[in-house]
């Protein structure tokens, strides 16, 4: 493997990373939007389908790990609150949708990715 062929996969992972973070910042401002949870679900089936792909695009499992890792660093330290006592995320249906939701379906697909593409040779 080359220098190149090295630094262009460490740029990809890093971007995996930055997409997840991405995916938990916009997510943790829009998930109340629509009826009920159904936008909260609907983020947290797009970390889920992020993982895969990553995982799937770069034949490994940390393509997978990448932005599973960046939504749970964004998402955790944006639903922690302030000593002003204001949080994010708020205790409701879509807030716990989203939280929960999110961690669970990031952790799915980071462990889906492990499974799938641990296996599997690298071309």
């Amino acid at each position: 493997m080359t220098s190149q062929e090295r630094l262009t996969g460490i740029a990809a992972y890093v971007a995996l990373f930055v997409f997840g973070l991405f995916q938990a910042l916009i997510g943790v401002f829009q998930y109340s939007r629509g009826p009920g949870p159904l936008v909260a679900i609907g983020f947290d089936l797009a970390i889920l389908a992020s993982c895969l792909l990553g995982a799937w695009g770069m034949r490994s499992a940390g393509g997978g790990l990448m932005p599973g890792a960046g939504w749970f660093l964004a998402a955790l330290l944006l639903s922690t609150g302030t000593q002003g006592g204001s949080v994010l995320i708020t205790d409701t249906t879509a807030g716990k949708f989203f939280l929960f939701g999110g961690a669970g379906c990031a952790a799915v697909g980071c462990l889906l990715s492990y499974v799938i593409w641990s296996r599997k040779p690298r071309p």
